[in-house]
């Protein structure tokens, strides 16, 4: 018979291990809260208007790539992937415009407008980025860090003496620039992790190089799509994916993942793989007695990485300042993220990203409007904030930051669709609404994030953006194949 395999939750990291562990032979059942497959990402329409709630900056395109070519079918037949360039429009509150792109020349001459000895020094600074992806590619995202002889060999810890991991992202930055608007537009970096780019190892610095070099990229049909293409190769492969589903507890015998128990039924296993939040989890499915190294005490010592308030705005109108992906920065960068993570406020001057994917692809909007996903870095949950009480004013001083940069006529949008941390931590079950799962604002955070596999219950995995290898759609997809890999060696062999 063949071996029995549950997963818990049908975003990027599950359906990448469930691709992975049913084209290795195993019998593979995903349980999905929600109505539709995606986690984090799900697809909206309305009156004509197409979103994705959700991540909507795709880069390393070879890791989804990988899920399709490991199980033995090209990704071009269930998903097409557009190279762009420019990638994204970076616009400062002087005025300044930076289009990011892979011709260096192109850029230095951008950053030259307002800062000569900057543009001069970006040759260096991504020759640095390229150098920290590569150490990162091949001793941290490729391979699980299980055992203390995984994260504590030689090679691993000369490899973090290479990455210098007490060195903060804005003071590596600082070595080469000194303008604001750099400083912002590549300090950025951190909060594609969850984190404050003046607490984040600079290891992140490596996301210049990954966007300008390796590439951003549209999907066609929105990003959503290629969920849709992951759930067909998972269901030709066998894989039964069952949405509306919720999942109680975790059955546990002899100190074992023995299967899950939903409110449609209970489902026996040979191993469970969770893909959710590691800390949400832990506390929702497995009484504190049987989580002794994740009990609530440890739960509480973690920090949860940034949330965000999002807007999704259907107006009858176009914006010729917009790119597919366009960020209004604020001028004084450091308070939002003071804000944030000090406070535990909504910043009162966010920097605002846009995603408008009706500037490449026709049809995510009526003719003549646009489709607008329009997201501030907001707080995780906390007692400090009130979104219910906050939700309307918040998204009326975004509208008017907007309209200050040109954007007018917000506020009377066909469609208006807002979520805040708290929803997304109720409709996830994010800790806290972290977006990102855990910050990566310390060492430990970044480079020594909770287990795959769980310390206490045998046969228990976890995928996702709160364990190893981190944040992010493609390293939580990557998640999904390593663990996908360890689990099927062991029980197929």
């Amino acid at each position: 018979m063949k071996k029995k395999a549950v997963i818990i939750g049908a975003g990027f990291g599950g359906l990448s291990c469930a691709i992975r562990l049913a084209s290795e032979g195993m019998d593979v059942t995903v349980l999905e809260r929600q109505q539709h497959p995606g986690g984090k990402l799900q697809r909206i329409t309305e009156q004509g208007y197409t979103f994705d709630r959700g991540p909507s900056t795709i880069t390393m395109p070879h890791v989804f790539r990988q899920v399709f070519e490991q199980s033995g079918v090209s990704m071009e037949d269930y998903v097409r992937l557009y190279n762009l360039d420019p990638r994204t429009r970076n616009v400062f509150a002087d005025g300044s415009v930076v289009d990011l792109t892979k011709d260096r020349e192109q850029m230095k001459g951008q950053i030259a407008v307002y800062s000569s000895k900057d543009a001069l020094r970006y040759e260096a600074f991504m020759e640095e980025s390229q150098a920290l992806y590569r150490e990162a590619e091949g001793k941290f995202l490729n391979r699980l860090l299980l055992t203390p002889r995984d994260k504590y060999s030689l090679s691993m810890l000369k490899s973090l003496l290479r990455v210098r991991p007490l060195v903060k992202l804005d003071t590596l930055l600082r070595r080469y620039f000194e303008h604001p608007n750099t400083l912002m537009m590549l300090g950025r970096y951190a909060t594609y992790i969850g984190a404050s780019p003046y607490s984040t190892p600079s290891i992140f610095a490596m996301l210049g190089h990954v966007e300008a070099d390796l590439g951003i990229y549209g999907v066609e049909g929105g990003t959503s799509s290629l969920i849709t293409g992951m759930v067909k190769r998972a269901e030709e492969l066998g894989v039964r994916i069952h949405t509306e589903e919720h999942v109680s507890k975790l059955i546990i015998r002899n100190g074992r993942a023995a299967g899950v128990q939903s409110d449609k039924g209970e489902y026996t296993a040979d191993v469970v793989v969770v893909n959710g939040d590691v800390l949400s989890m832990n506390r929702l499915l497995i009484p504190e007695q049987y989580r002794p190294s994740m009990n609530d005490k440890a739960i509480s010592r973690y920090e949860p990485s940034l949330s965000g308030f999002v807007t999704l705005c259907g107006v009858r109108k176009q914006y010729e300042q917009l790119l597919h992906h366009t960020v209004f920065f604020p001028e004084v960068y450091q308070d939002e993220f003071t804000d944030i993570f000090q406070r535990r406020q909504a910043a009162q001057d966010p920097t605002l990203y846009l995603c408008y994917s009706g500037y490449s692809e026709k049809g995510m909007a009526p003719d003549g409007s646009s489709n607008l996903f329009i997201l501030a870095n907001a707080p995780y949950v906390s007692e400090g904030w009130s979104w219910e009480q906050h939700t309307d004013t918040y998204r009326q001083l975004i509208f008017d930051k907007l309209a200050a940069r040109g954007l007018d006529g917000l506020d009377q949008s066909e469609v208006i669709i807002h979520y805040n941390p708290e929803q997304i931590e109720q409709d996830t079950l994010a800790y806290r609404g972290g977006i990102y799962g855990i910050s990566s604002n310390t060492v430990n955070q970044t480079f020594f994030r909770p287990g795959n596999k769980h310390k206490d219950i045998e046969d228990l995995w976890f995928v996702g953006g709160t364990t190893h290898p981190g944040g992010g759609t493609p390293i939580v997809t990557l998640s999904g194949q390593l663990v996908g890999e360890q689990v099927a060696g062991k029980y197929i062999g």
